[in-house]
């Protein structure tokens, strides 16, 4: 018998590093928000200072661009690096504590699979899907 303690503290665990996941997400859009629209109103009402040469062939403006990338990269960057030393644990611990975790008794680790994403999708698999069942039958498929 699985132990409910070990479950609810999953199931715990499951809801903080979701909430957590989820404040980081608002932290790192703001940032780039931040830093594109920050670009984009200098585009709009300083030309000049964008047009500024610092080298011949390279305006600030380019510069600006190539750091609103890089920035990009490193707001990913810094968001992989904290989904798998932080996120990770706690989603594969949570699978390994059980089928009751969450309420009514879901299937084991189904709390877990939902909170982190569909999980492989085998490429060898027929598709299963509303949409695939009903195309036959609304004149896509051939009818004999």
């Amino acid at each position: 018998m699985p132990d409910p303690d070990a479950n609810a503290r999953a199931f715990l665990a499951l809801t903080a590093i979701t909430q957590r996941r989820h404040r980081l997400a608002l932290v790192l859009t703001a940032i780039m928000m931040v830093i594109y629209f920050g670009f984009i109103l200098l585009v709009a009402f300083d030309k000049p200072l964008l047009g500024t040469l610092l080298a011949p062939g390279l305006s600030l403006g380019i510069a600006v661009g190539a750091a609103v990338i890089i920035a990009a990269w490193v707001v990913t960057g810094v968001y992989v690096s904290w989904a798998n030393r932080h996120y990770d644990h706690v989603v594969t611990t949570a699978r390994m504590a059980g089928p009751e975790v969450g309420a009514g008794g879901a299937e084991p680790g189904a709390l877990a699979a939902a909170a982190s994403g569909p999980g492989p999708v085998a490429l060898d698999e027929p598709a299963t899907g509303p949409n695939e069942a009903g195309a036959a039958g609304a004149g896509g498929g051939d009818s004999k």
